[in-house]
């Protein structure tokens, strides 16, 4: 498992609206039980409004999906599918909105 990796979600009661997770934790924390994941949700989620600078959009597959960074959490690594992509592309707007998350700006 590598920071950026995308992931297929495993967890049954969630899947549907969240399909894939995004690993954003540091490959020198790879011992952890637990990676911190950013969920990804194809776009648009009606029920859920979208802050560009918190919420980045990505393509995947042809499809729109947002970076839900706001629902980042830490989840056993057994939670994590199948390994589907590496975004590394993806680095500068997630660790963007991490900042804002964790600073305010």
């Amino acid at each position: 498992m590598a920071q950026f990796d995308l992931h297929a979600n495993r967890d049954p009661r969630t899947r549907t609206r969240t399909p894939y997770l995004l690993d954003n934790q540091n490959e020198l924390l790879s011992s952890l039980a637990t990676r911190l994941v950013v969920p990804l949700r194809p776009r648009p989620d009606p029920g859920f409004p979208v802050i560009e600078r918190l919420h980045p959009t990505m393509t995947l597959g042809g499809q729109d999906c947002v970076a839900v960074v706001s629902e980042m959490a830490a989840v056993p690594k057994a939670a994590l599918g199948e390994r589907m992509d590496s975004l590394p592309a993806f680095r500068q707007a997630i660790m963007d909105a991490c900042g804002l998350m964790l600073t305010g700006y």
